[in-house]
């Protein structure tokens, strides 16, 4: 076993407690104007902009530090379309035959269906895919410690980021997405994870009324 080697810590930023507090309450209250968006304007958003955003998703912790995730952001108008094609025969499925009637009824006050224009009309769609093994060394396959959960830490942070950025998104999840590999290219060991819609509201936008949950009811100090 060899040594890793190791450096100093990039000093934090110098602030005092009340500093720190008006941060944390700032974030926190940018993060709770962010909300699902389904409805999206076809506005063009810089590539420059998705790349610093996926780039403040792979600065995610993962398990050993092997970074087991993979982004393949599409904006090619052509592809979204042959994505969509794909996503909605699944979906079509799942609401017409493999959704338990209380599955369906949850979903009911939001109005969602197997119809998903916005996969094609907001200008990105970003594919994410995490390994459960990596490439074969020496003729055996290379394990990831934990993969499942560091791509999620790290798609948390890239939607915060998007957001911070003044973009709206969609977390959709068709099942079984194996099409994404086959239409993005992407190898056997890659396995999907998520697709997610990235771009600007539609003018007259509206979501659901929802209500999130009071601190005290998530959370316990000891």
């Amino acid at each position: 076993m060899t040594n890793a080697a190791f450096v100093p810590l990039p000093p934090p930023p110098a602030m005092d407690d009340d500093q720190r507090l008006a941060r944390a309450r700032e974030f926190a209250a940018m993060l709770g104007k962010r909300r699902t968006v389904r409805d999206y304007a076809p506005t063009p958003v810089p590539r420059e902009v998705i790349e610093a955003c996926l780039q403040a998703a792979g600065t995610a912790p993962s398990g050993a530090n092997q970074q087991p995730w993979s982004f393949v952001a599409v904006s090619d108008p052509a592809l979204k379309q042959r994505i969509r094609v794909a996503a909605e025969a699944e979906e079509r499925d799942f609401y017409e035959r493999r959704a338990p009637d209380e599955w369906l009824e949850a979903l009911a006050p939001l109005g969602t269906d197997d119809h998903k224009p916005f996969l094609e009309t907001a200008p990105w769609l970003i594919a994410v895919f995490y390994e459960r093994t990596g490439p074969e060394i020496d003729g055996r396959k290379a394990k990831r410690y934990y993969p499942h959960e560091s791509t999620g830490i790290a798609c948390g942070m890239l939607i915060a980021a998007l957001h911070n950025a003044g973009l709206a998104t969609l977390t959709h999840t068709p099942s079984p997405m194996a099409f994404l590999n086959e239409l993005l290219e992407r190898p056997r060991h890659e396995v999907p994870y998520l697709l997610l819609v990235v771009g600007h509201p539609a003018d007259g936008c509206q979501v659901p009324d929802i209500r999130r949950k009071p601190l005290d009811q998530f959370a316990r100090f000891r």
